[in-house]
């Protein structure tokens, strides 16, 4: 039956019970003793009342003085184990005791999930999930095991239901009726969700998020809907920012060959680009390059017209033939387009980017404070040593794979001063710090937050709650209402946020055009934005998709 208390309460009873085992025993040793040693006997009631009053401190009658050196070791013993008593009384016995009663307690059954969302464990995958659905005001129930984390949601405003699967399976009652269920425990504890919920009635989209990739297969034959791995999703991100050959920055951007490319430029505080409109760098006609857009903090913002400032810091993404892209450089500091690129940390996040990169051919560069066959270099990313035997300052890009944050921030900072120019990408927990990343330094930094959140909140609500990373295109267009136009004519960028990059005119592709140059009703036009932008583009210009060129037959 004492099994059923909680915790301090089955301690309150173990001190009641303790007290007088304590008393009985040194009152029949100190009988013991008096009769032996000191040859001075006392019967049982005297013994008992010595014990009791040495054990509470409360000092002793008649019965206080001793002469054998055992008897009074013995004394000063008891005298101990009574100071221990009140040390410990307490903090460990009635303390805990009172707070569990007067404290609210936590829910251990569902309430009306009639819909609601059920979140089976919180943590760093859920928390941008958590955010949108109370955004979008989506009610949700959160389904906690561990007390303090359970306490600190419901501190935070959340509904929160407090229990052990394992040890209570009856609080998942009322489950069948709730509108989604996300379980984000280990992959055992999911499995445990995901069958107990099928087995009350609940019928609809249980969403997983796993650890180990291999677990899927077997979760979807259990009852989920469908399985995620956010670290693995956000160690791809991460590869994809370090290494154009896993995702070029704009796709499609093959159509038009050797003609033309693509440069990423970091613009200096000093670089005269700084704090200029690209209406004043005319950048077009002076050096006959499109700026498509810049990142800036994370985020890509495309040129929206001629008032669009280039940001001191930013990342200025331009498009032109080669040569004149060169020409470019010279005005701002490039971002290195050769050497090895670093990886940081090589857990389970580090070791994604580590496949993807390898596997598209990069030359690799592992730190990691943990001796592995995989690990280039062992020891701490955070001295100069390490950075120094890495070669971080000939490095292409250095990712921070860390996995925790605020080691990412400090690292992110130390690499930063250590190398200025080195393009650094980090990894973050909590989306909350993602800011703390960029502010230390860091060019690209994304979290599993984000990542999860976005999947989750596709699947759930319909939408792309959180962006990912933010991807350009090059489309290949009809001219539309651009017809007896000019290509850079005023209104592209400010209405769509598109620029035209190129125009196909019989075999010839033409990447600069004078202010005499008019577009033909047979020309093709390649146009780059955003997926969003290009939309916006083709309903603004009536433009339509245009056929690829058919390969000649042999």
């Amino acid at each position: 039956m004492i099994g059923h208390f909680k915790r301090s309460t089955r301690r309150l009873f173990a001190l009641i019970l303790s007290i007088p085992l304590v008393i009985l025993a040194g009152g029949l040793l100190y009988m013991f003793l008096m009769t032996h040693l000191e040859n001075s006997p006392r019967d049982f009631w005297t013994s008992v009342e010595w014990a009791a009053e040495t054990l509470t401190t409360t000092g002793y009658g008649h019965d206080s003085h001793w002469t054998h050196p055992a008897m009074i070791l013995f004394v000063i013993f008891f005298e101990l184990v009574g100071m221990s008593f009140y040390v410990l009384i307490f903090p460990v016995f009635f303390l805990p005791y009172f707070e569990e009663r007067f404290e609210q307690r936590l829910p251990g059954n569902l309430p009306e999930m009639s819909g609601r969302v059920l979140i089976h464990r919180y943590g760093p995958a859920v928390d941008s999930l958590v955010e949108e659905l109370r955004r979008v005001g989506t009610a949700f129930v959160i389904l906690e095991q561990d007390e303090r984390q359970a306490r600190r949601l419901r501190d935070r405003g959340y509904d929160v239901v407090f229990g052990s699967l394992d040890e209570q399976p009856g609080m998942l009652a009322g489950v069948e009726t709730a509108l989604a269920l996300i379980t984000n425990a280990d992959d055992h504890a999911d499995a445990t969700f995901i069958m107990m919920a099928r087995e009350r009635g609940f019928s609809g989209t249980i969403l997983a998020l796993a650890e180990e990739p291999l677990h899927r297969p077997a979760m979807e034959k259990i009852g989920a809907t469908a399985v995620f791995t956010p670290s693995h999703v956000l160690g791809a991100a991460l590869a994809a920012r370090a290494s154009s050959r896993i995702s070029p920055k704009v796709e499609g951007l093959q159509l038009l060959g050797e003609r033309i490319g693509i440069a990423d430029f970091r613009v200096q505080a000093g670089s005269p680009l700084a704090g200029q409109r690209l209406g004043t760098l005319r950048m077009r006609a002076r050096y006959g390059v499109t700026v498509i857009g810049q990142w800036n903090g994370g985020r890509f913002a495309p040129a929206e017209g001629p008032d669009t400032r280039v940001e001191a810091g930013a990342i200025l993404v331009a498009t032109g033939a080669y040569a004149n892209l060169a020409r470019v450089e010279r005005l701002a500091t490039p971002l290195r387009r050769y050497g090895p690129i670093v990886v940081a940390g090589y857990g389970a996040v580090g070791r994604k980017v580590v496949e993807m990169l390898r596997d598209a051919g990069e030359t690799i560069i592992v730190i990691d404070d943990v001796s592995d066959p995989a690990v280039d270099v062992v020891g701490n990313v955070l001295e100069h040593a390490t950075l120094d035997r890495a070669e971080v300052r000939k490095a292409r890009a250095v990712v921070l794979a860390l996995s925790n944050d605020s080691a990412g921030v400090f690292a992110t900072a130390v690499v930063r001063d250590y190398a200025p120019d080195v393009r650094l990408i980090a990894r973050v927990n909590l989306a909350p710090n993602v800011a703390r990343l960029y502010q230390a330094g860091a060019d690209f930094a994304l979290s599993v937050g984000q990542v999860a959140g976005q999947i989750l909140a596709h699947h759930l609500l319909g939408e792309d709650a959180v962006s990912v990373e933010q991807r350009l295109k090059l489309a290949r267009v009809g001219p539309g209402a651009l017809v007896g136009g000019h290509p850079w004519q005023v209104g592209i960028r400010e209405k769509t946020a598109t620029a035209v990059v190129a125009v196909e005119r019989g075999t010839d592709v033409l990447v600069e055009f004078d202010q005499a140059f008019k577009v033909r009703a047979d020309d093709v036009l390649f146009v780059c934005g955003t997926t969003a932008s290009l939309e916006k583009y083709m309903r603004e210009f009536g433009a339509t998709p245009a056929e690829r060129p058919v390969a000649p037959t042999t």
